[in-house]
């Protein structure tokens, strides 16, 4: 238990942090466009996840039609679907808006798991979830400024797409912490693997569309490695570290957490991203910024150990009524 405890915890905060890379994504493709950036990203997690499932052994027993639809629907719903309504929610509610809706998913997965799991009691739940949620208000306080309002083209279109984000990426955490119980003989990384491979396929399949639509700027800007040499430095270093690093990270979270305590720690996810943009920026925080971070640091510290004191104390008693 001991162990298997800090696994989850150092998984999922590994995972948080592979996580908020993707918000420095808009700062390092240059003229490219972010399905440019997908593309090679998932095509070359795919790669590597087609490594894995050669590499493991007697890795075919897990290669059941049932495995390979259940990995490939979760593909979809956790990558190209999320991706999609994540990228239409930037564009149509802005930058700053969209992040700031996409923090309600640990809110949303931490009450949901809880309510069906009973891994915490509320009472024990609700101290950490209010200083998540107002560490989540606090960083993402000037969403709604009139500078934050200046990027809006649609809030009929956004807000919609934002919150359908929100409802996938849930969706994409409680159904694959499920497959992942039903499966406790697919090891964590044959099960990652077919997942990679599935958001792979499905982002190649959707080139030919998006190509039509003109999201894609490779075929206009080259394919060559002088004009596009940068973005597949980019999509390959954030495919190994951010796709295939976050995906394994966060199955093995998901095997060793309940649903409430992993979403609590992927709450910092976000301190992870208000850090990496000020780097990005080259700027100190603001002071409410720096309130935001600690409240949301101070809410992920509790929740762990209020979930440690619980498990562990009821393992203490165990031992002495033995």
């Amino acid at each position: 238990m001991d162990r298997s405890f800090y696994v989850g915890v150092s998984a999922a905060l590994f995972a948080a942090f592979a996580f908020s890379l993707n918000f420095i994504v808009p700062f390092i493709i240059g003229d490219y466009s972010t399905f440019d950036f997908a593309l090679i990203r998932h095509l070359v997690s795919a790669l590597v996840g087609m490594f894995i499932l050669f590499s493991e052994k007697h890795v075919a027993r897990h290669l059941t039609l049932r495995n390979v639809q259940q990995a490939l629907w979760l593909a979809f719903v956790g990558y190209v679907g999320y991706f999609l309504t994540v990228t239409g929610a930037a564009i149509f509610a802005g930058p700053v808006i969209a992040p700031a809706f996409l923090g309600l998913v640990p809110i949303v997965l931490m009450v949901i798991g809880n309510q069906r799991q009973g891994s915490l009691p509320w009472r024990s739940l609700m101290p950490p979830l209010a200083l998540v949620l107002i560490g989540l208000v606090l960083v993402n306080g000037t969403a709604f400024t009139a500078e934050g309002l200046n990027s809006v083209k649609s809030f009929w279109v956004g807000v919609p797409l934002a919150l359908a984000a929100v409802g996938l990426w849930v969706w994409f955490a409680l159904a694959n912490q499920a497959a992942l119980a039903a499966r406790p003989e697919v090891p964590s990384g044959v099960w990652s693997a077919l997942i990679l491979v599935g958001g792979g396929v499905l982002m190649l399949a959707f080139y030919p569309l998006g190509a039509a639509m003109d999201l894609f700027k490779l075929p206009a800007l080259g394919f060559g490695w002088s004009s596009a040499g940068g973005l597949y430095v980019w999509g390959t270093s954030l495919a190994l570290l951010a796709t295939v690093g976050g995906v394994w990270a966060w199955n093995i979270a998901s095997r060793s957490l309940p649903v409430a305590v992993a979403a609590q720690l992927i709450v910092s996810e976000t301190a992870f991203g208000v850090i990496g943009g000020l780097v990005v920026h080259a700027r100190w925080p603001t002071p409410i910024e720096i309130a935001g971070v600690t409240v949301l640091i101070a809410g992920v510290v509790l929740s762990v150990r209020i979930f440690y004191d619980r498990q562990f104390a009821s393992g203490r008693t165990l031992l002495a009524q033995e």
